[in-house]
């Protein structure tokens, strides 16, 4: 019960599954199994899930800048931007599912 208060008070609260009810709730991330070595998996995930969200507003932003203009200077058919902004749906999906869990 004493970690309640410094996991909700941390940026980023760890939990270990078999704590209390009360930690578990109050932390923002339960490690269920494997103990504290999980704690550098989590910190791996988590770089790469940031790189991933980068990759994907880099790749949208840059279909915006290039296809919008375009678009409204009418020099872009509509079903070739239509194409294309389903192209950049699919890649940021397929660049997400990179990220796996082991």
């Amino acid at each position: 019960m004493n970690d309640a208060a410094a996991l909700k008070a941390a940026d980023v609260g760890v939990a270990m599954g078999s704590g209390t009810d009360l930690a578990i709730d109050s932390a923002d991330v339960v490690i269920l199994q494997g103990g504290a070595a999980k704690v550098v998996d989590l910190v791996e995930i988590s770089k790469e899930t940031f790189n991933v969200i980068r990759q994907n507003l880099m790749w949208a932003f840059g279909y915006n800048i290039i296809a919008l203009p375009l678009a409204m200077l009418a020099l872009l058919h509509p079903i070739i931007a239509e194409g294309a902004m389903a192209f950049s749906s699919i890649s940021v999906m397929l660049n997400s599912l990179r990220i796996k869990s082991d």
